[in-house]
């Protein structure tokens, strides 16, 4: 009696799984979800993650004329100065990858060593 209600028990737990996998394959095509994908690739698009370059923090006539000799330097590549109480911050750069950041990273490292690789 105790294996036939084992036996019974397993054939449960295996149909039961077969129809609970089929049953998840078949809401792949649904149309919000397809749709909620859609748009979260518009808005990365758009507003992006990923890295920049970190020149300096710290006091904003230093990080001004850093920016500057930066521009100089590196015509051409995206600089942004920003001001976090109590700090100016000069980053430069907009890089997808952490690998693509790097790369750049160890160029712009010969003129401006205190570089540094931060998320957006």
């Amino acid at each position: 009696m105790k294996k036939h209600n084992l036996y019974i028990a397993f054939l449960f737990i295996v149909f039961s799984g077969v129809f609970n996998t089929n049953a998840q394959g078949e809401h792949t095509d649904n149309k919000d979800i397809i749709s909620l994908i859609e748009k979260k690739r518009a808005y990365n698009k758009n507003n992006g993650t990923g890295y920049r370059i970190q020149l300096y923090n710290g006091q904003e006539r230093q990080a001004r004329s850093l920016r500057n000799r930066f521009q100089i330097e590196y015509p051409g590549i995206y600089t942004k100065l920003t001001y976090k109480a109590p700090e100016w911050k000069i980053q430069v750069g907009n890089y997808k990858t952490r690998l693509h950041a790097d790369r750049a990273l160890n160029k712009i490292r010969e003129k401006f060593s205190g570089a540094i690789v931060v998320p957006m």
